[in-house]
């Protein structure tokens, strides 16, 4: 028996639902790069860009368990020196829903371009309203 190698054209691509009311972030993040990475697919090749497209709803109200609010942190550096910035996720949660489930998906991707190939499938919204209706998408369960 051959083992298959999917080429591009041979791809389709389905588009999910992933609803965060309710559910841990890092859980959320983590099923919605297993679906952009295309995991869950029989075809799956970790050299070829087979997965599928993402919308992920309710992103506020998705919940970081713990002390995670006042004790998480995300820094980035402006490149000047002494430009390190900081900001506790319960400031991220509360003004940028959005921003965070970006980051915790796109640190679940590889850092090549079949990551950020895949960080273009992804849409994700703060509440329960997306714009994705006419690709038809289906509701995966969590």
């Amino acid at each position: 028996m051959s083992t298959t190698m999917p080429k591009a054209a041979d791809i389709t691509r389905k588009w999910y639902i992933l609803d965060a009311q309710g559910k841990s972030l890092g859980r959320v993040a983590a099923q919605a790069a297993t679906l952009l990475r295309g995991k869950h697919k029989p075809t799956f090749a970790p050299h070829a860009d087979c997965g599928d497209c993402v919308i992920i709803i309710n992103a506020a109200q998705a919940v970081l368990t713990g002390k995670k609010l006042e004790q998480k942190t995300y820094y980035h550096h402006s490149g000047y020196i002494g430009h390190l910035k900081e900001i506790k996720y319960g400031k991220i949660m509360k003004e940028r829903p959005e921003f965070a489930m970006e980051l915790a998906v796109k640190r679940m991707l590889p850092a090549n371009t079949i990551g950020r190939n895949s960080m273009t499938r992804l849409r994700i919204y703060r509440g329960a309203e997306h714009e994705q209706t006419a690709q038809k998408p289906e509701v995966w369960a969590l």
